[in-house]
This record gives structure tokens, C-alpha cells and sequence, in this order.
């Protein structure tokens, strides 16, 4: 499974970006999807979870500013991020796991800044 995310980039604070993310490859059986996001100088932490059922997961700092969403016949997730804060700057990763193994992507950088 090969994961390949797009968006980012730099906004201002109170703003607003869309990271996307698509499985390619051998995509069957891949559950759930993800995102992470790793602060400078800091470890990566979980975002948002979806399942294949649509539940979600957020982690406390962005649960009612951020939405994750997934596709399941074009397989991809989508991270809709609102009332961006500096706090939110950190290099962000799509991630799924198949029979119990994690796959990331290659990361996007989101910058909050004004």
C-alpha cells in the first residue's frame, strides 16, 4: 500500500485547509485511515481516525475544528482543518493499516503563521 498526500501550506491564524490523502496499490482490507501530525521538536500524535464505517476519533486539540473523512470506493481520506492556530503547525501524515501493519504517507507541512 503506497499513500500519497496533498495539501498544506502556510495559512493565517483563523484560517482554513484541506489535506488530502490516496491509498494505492494492493487496498483491500485497509482499516482504518488516518492522519497524524508531527509539531517541530515534538513526537507525532494522533489527529483523527475514520473506520470503514465512517466512526471517527479526534484527538482533544482539534475535535470541533477538524474533519476527517474517507471515500471508500476511490480510497482516500480527507482532513478538513478550520480555526487553524499556530499550535496546529507540524508536518502532517496520512496513515492506514492492513492485517495489523501501519503504512504512511510522506507528509505535508502545515504552517500557521501569521
Amino acid at each position: 500500500v503506497q499513500l500519497q498526500a496533498s495539501g498544506g501550506g502556510l495559512v493565517e491564524p483563523g484560517g482554513s485547509l484541506r489535506l488530502s490523502c490516496a491509498a494505492l496499490g494492493p487496498r483491500y482490507s485497509i482499516n482504518p485511515m488516518a492522519w497524524y501530525r508531527q509539531p517541530p521538536g515534538n513526537q507525532r500524535e494522533l489527529v483523527a481516525t475514520i473506520t470503514s464505517d465512517g466512526i471517527t476519533n479526534y484527538s482533544d486539540s482539534v475535535k470541533g475544528r477538524f474533519t476527517i473523512s474517507r471515500d471508500n470506493i476511490k480510497y482516500t481520506v480527507s482532513l478538513e482543518m478550520s480555526n487553524l492556530q499556530p499550535e496546529d503547525t507540524a508536518v502532517y501524515y496520512c496513515n492506514t493499516k492492513k492485517y495489523g501493519i501501519d503504512y504512511w504517507g510522506q507528509g505535508t507541512q502545515v504552517t500557521v503563521s501569521s
